[in-house]
């Protein structure tokens, strides 16, 4: 299927995006687009200065010819801007009862304030794409921080989006790079949910396992060709550009597929690798020197953050890092009843996140979450119990899934990405501990929680600090 097909189908089965456009000069019909998808009705368009100087000023001259344009540009010009709810309450507050559809010019931020305001006034929207920098454009969920505590906000995604090869291929290469990363993702979240769709039971389904559904074709028969070229999407090619938007936004309708099955929004994109990123994001992780200079995207005060997706990459390097151990692991030998005498009461796992978030905001939400995928020990039987039994067609499967850890780490620098903790500004020693935290975020099952259940989660820790990929 070509990648054109493979667009209308997933647009076919999305749930609100309707109109899709990715070519080049496709900012020129951005007010023909809008007369159509949204009748009479009047716009405003939401950027911040860098968006409003690169697209926004441009499409502001054409809706105003066509008199599409309701009230002039709103500017967000925190220079800090991020992506936090109090920027959702602002927008939505000065909107409130005006009637108006949003235009939103930008990337991931400025998509995500925008998408939970949309949904908050209980209207529709549409983006202008400025950077091929994650997946989020199309995805039915904005990724906030709320009293510190950073989750995905169920709400609806862009009705129209417009991305122009012409200005995504000229944005900053790191935006592209982490684009790129965020989009890899989807290689080691895949076998994530092939292992958690080993567990599902549809007589009595649990949270955070999930079967592999039709979304799970929509995100991954195209993705091997998405992430071919990382030199040529560094260098702005409009094939490797266009192959790279279409996989990300592909990654956003799967997630709007899972809608409709009331699951895990998303699950076809995101998995075990996610969880580093969303801890070190909720502890609003900054970094300053010379990896700052080189890795840093985003400004924050005198320091930098490194973005959404390169906190990523190092997750996806960890998770891979896991998966590799898994795979030398003789799970045919798994001692059930030894893992099941030694499972950890909830009581002592809520013991365990209090140690590891103690003053943290994130406590909370972890708490609330390793409840919510706590299992009985005779759950927990039958479950090792079924991966033990069907290993060799587990193995193979994620085997064939995968991209090894030596690959994806060339793969990465090809792009112009980090492929070591200490280029986003952490230690190994943060990153070790990252594993157990990432562990208590999210009720998702993911590699971490076999390894957990299984009794081999400490081991391959210290194994990877010591004698493994992170020594």
């Amino acid at each position: 299927m070509n990648s054109q097909n493979r667009i209308d189908k997933a647009l076919s089965k999305a749930t609100e995006t309707k109109f899709l456009l990715i070519e080049a000069g496709a900012i020129n019909k951005v007010a023909e687009i809008f007369k159509i998808q949204f009748p009479d009705k009047k716009a405003i368009i939401i950027a911040d200065p860098t968006t409003y100087a690169i697209a926004g000023e441009k499409i502001t001259k054409d809706l105003e010819k066509e008199n599409l344009l309701g009230e002039n540009t709103y500017i967000l010009k925190d220079p800090n801007l991020y992506g936090d709810y109090i920027y959702v309450e602002e927008l939505r507050e000065h909107l409130k009862g005006k009637g108006l559809i949003i235009v939103a010019v930008g990337s991931g931020v400025i998509n995500d304030i925008c998408k939970r305001a949309a949904s908050e006034l209980e209207t529709p929207y549409m983006v202008v794409a400025t950077a091929a920098s994650m997946d989020g454009y199309s995805s039915s969920g904005a990724a906030l921080t709320n009293k510190g505590s950073k989750t995905t906000h169920p709400c609806e995604a862009p009705q129209v989006i417009v991305a122009d090869l012409n200005i995504i291929s000229k944005a900053p290469s790191l935006m592209t790079a982490s684009g790129y990363v965020d989009l890899y993702a989807k290689v080691p979240a895949g076998a994530d949910w092939i292992l958690a769709s080993e567990l599902y039971d549809k007589n009595n389904p649990l949270e955070g396992i999930e079967p592999i559904t039709e979304a799970w074709h929509t995100v991954q028969d195209g993705l091997a060709e998405a992430l071919a070229d990382p030199e040529g999407a560094k260098r702005g090619e409009h094939k490797a550009i266009q192959l790279l938007v279409e996989g990300l936004m592909l990654g956003g309708f799967a997630m709007q597929e899972m809608k409709e099955w009331g699951l895990g929004v998303s699950r076809p994109a995101s998995g075990a690798e996610h969880l580093f990123s969303h801890i070190w994001e909720m502890e609003h992780h900054t970094f300053q020197g010379e990896m700052a200079k080189k890795f840093g995207i985003y400004p924050h005060k005198d320091k930098q953050s490194p973005s959404h997706g390169f906190k990523v990459g190092i997750g996806i390097l960890a998770t891979l890092a896991f998966y590799e151990l898994l795979f030398q692991t003789p799970v045919e030998n798994l001692d059930i009843e030894k893992a099941v005498e030694n499972w950890p009461s909830l009581e002592q796992q809520n013991l365990e996140i209090e140690k590891l978030f103690k003053g943290s905001d994130i406590l909370p939400t972890a708490l609330k979450q390793t409840k919510s995928k706590y299992v009985s020990k005779e759950i927990l039987r039958e479950q090792l119990t079924k991966i033990k039994n069907n290993w060799p067609k587990i193995k193979e499967r994620l085997q064939n899934q995968l991209i090894s850890f030596e690959e994806t780490v060339q793969r990465f620098k090809q792009v112009g990405a980090p492929t070591k903790p200490k280029e986003i500004g952490l230690t190994k020693e943060d990153l070790k501990l990252c594993f157990y935290k990432a562990h208590k975020l999210r009720a998702r099952y993911t590699i971490l929680d076999f390894a957990y259940r299984a009794g081999y989660f400490e081991d391959w820790v210290e194994h990877l600090f010591t004698k493994g990929i992170f020594k």
